[in-house]
């Protein structure tokens, strides 16, 4: 799925995205976050995700946004390319929804992702998929560097 989700966004002329960028787009699409609270919320170290943070500000996906209660704060959001983004994947995720649905049938399909999202809530990890705050796999190459 994430390959796919890759090159759909590469065939939209969204280049530079990687996996672990996921999480902190995911998280953005909360709201608005400064480096310290997405690092809280996903259980990985603040330098991290400041590193992170600043290759999705250097390829245009997130901008900094001010804070109308407090300067000192640095929150960045989501930027106009950053919400495309969200949308591609969002659209090559259904796509592939549709044709797995069109091979197993939408009972079976549905059957199978209720299991899926009971597997989550048995995993006491329901709460941060539902809040977008999933924690990086440990043992995921590409995401060490987030890992606290």
């Amino acid at each position: 799925m994430d390959d796919a989700v890759l090159r759909a966004l590469a065939s939209a002329g969204l280049h530079g995205l990687r996996q672990g960028h996921g999480y902190l787009v995911q998280r953005l699409l909360v709201g608005p976050a400064t480096a310290t609270e997405l690092a809280g919320d996903l259980g990985v170290t603040q330098q991290a995700v400041s590193k992170a943070l600043k290759e999705l500000l250097d390829l245009g996906y997130a901008e900094p946004v001010p804070d109308a209660t407090d300067r000192r704060r640095r929150p960045v959001a989501l930027s106009a390319a950053g919400r495309r983004a969200v949308e591609v994947a969002r659209e090559t995720r259904a796509g592939i929804d549709q044709r797995v649905r069109a091979v197993v049938g939408p009972e079976r399909f549905e059957a199978a992702r209720s299991v899926l999202l009971a597997g989550l809530d048995a995993l006491e990890v329901g709460d941060r998929v539902r809040r977008r705050a999933v924690r990086p796999p440990a043992n995921d190459l590409a995401l060490g560097e987030l890992e606290r």
